[in-house]
């Protein structure tokens, strides 16, 4: 069993920024990737980032050039760096780890991009 936890999500303005943090029970070098989805009302799950067992990583083209994905080895953690924030970029967002075809999700943090 893998407890995921999300923390660092809220209220920002548009072309704010905000960082997402997200804490694994496990070693992260246990997982094939790790990553972060994120589902607006009314819109089915996304994905956001990704960075596999290699340090590879791949973005949705909606956030290319404003959000980072990170990982902390000694700490178990994956992180979002999320800058130029968009009142689209508003949604619940998932940590996800990955070992095969399976998937494990955290319960998910909010953020809200309004003025």
């Amino acid at each position: 069993q893998v407890l995921l936890v999300e923390s660092g999500g809220g209220l920002v303005q548009p072309g704010g920024s905000l960082r997402l943090s997200c804490a694994s029970s496990r070693n992260i070098f246990d997982f094939n990737a790790m990553g972060w989805y994120r589902q607006a009302p009314g819109k089915q799950r996304e994905l956001v980032a990704t960075i596999n067992v290699g340090g590879v990583t791949d973005y949705a083209d909606s956030v290319k050039d404003r959000f980072t994905i990170s990982r902390d080895n000694t700490e178990n953690t994956v992180a979002l760096q999320m800058n130029m924030l968009k009142p689209e970029d508003t949604a619940i967002y998932y940590c996800n780890a990955r070992i095969l075809r399976n998937n494990m999700w955290g319960p998910g943090t909010q953020v809200t991009v309004s003025s």
